[in-house]
């Protein structure tokens, strides 16, 4: 009835809402990349086996687990982490209409999603229709390694100027730490051309 709907409604927005508190404090600690990639992993495993419960005829407890497992999952990862880095892999001067493209594009596939889904459910069953997202999560996961880099401690011009000198790549560490204010302060940072301590006059 009504009161099992706006239970679920709850359980679910309780589930999103923790889990989502929970990425503010690692989306900085692990980076963004990390986190996409575990989102993508996690989706995929737990869609794959809402497919097995329904293609075995599993209903109640692991249907349930599958279903806030993924509802975690994603919470906890990509539904946070991708506004991030749409707020950050574009440069300065187009960013302002990159992200409302991609935003746009985001909620245009949202909409896609929703809409598709009693059609596949209809011609794929329920099994079919979950372990073709599991498929897609895949896609995704493959995507995220091979072509998004990590932005994690860079600032947006930091960004900016390594994709356009092809600095920024994925599958490697940061470089070196930047120089700090107090470094500069003090004089210890010198470059290897100059000569220190200047020669005395004669």
């Amino acid at each position: 009835g009504v009161n099992d709907i706006l239970f679920n409604i709850v359980v679910t927005g309780s589930i999103n809402l923790v889990f989502t508190l929970a990425a503010l404090s690692f989306v900085d600690r692990l980076g963004r990349r990390p986190l996409m990639l575990a989102g993508c992993a996690g989706v995929a495993l737990f869609h794959s086996l809402l497919g097995l419960s329904y293609h075995f005829g599993l209903k109640g407890l692991p249907v349930l687990f599958c279903t806030l497992a993924t509802i975690a999952c994603f919470a906890m990862t990509l539904g946070p982490v991708t506004w991030v880095l749409l707020s950050e892999i574009f440069p300065n001067r187009i960013r302002g209409a990159a992200v409302s493209v991609s935003v746009s594009a985001l909620w245009i596939a949202c909409f896609a999603l929703t809409f598709t889904f009693p059609v596949l459910n209809a011609a794929l069953g329920p099994a079919g229709t979950f372990w073709l997202y599991s498929g897609i999560c895949v896609i995704g996961f493959l995507f995220v390694y091979r072509r998004v880099p990590e932005t994690k401690g860079k600032t947006l011009e930091e960004i900016e100027r390594d994709y356009a000198g092809g600095g920024l790549k994925v599958n490697q560490p940061r470089a070196a730490a930047s120089i700090s204010l107090r470094d500069m302060e003090v004089g210890e940072v010198r470059s290897e051309e100059s000569e220190w301590p200047p020669a005395a006059p004669e």
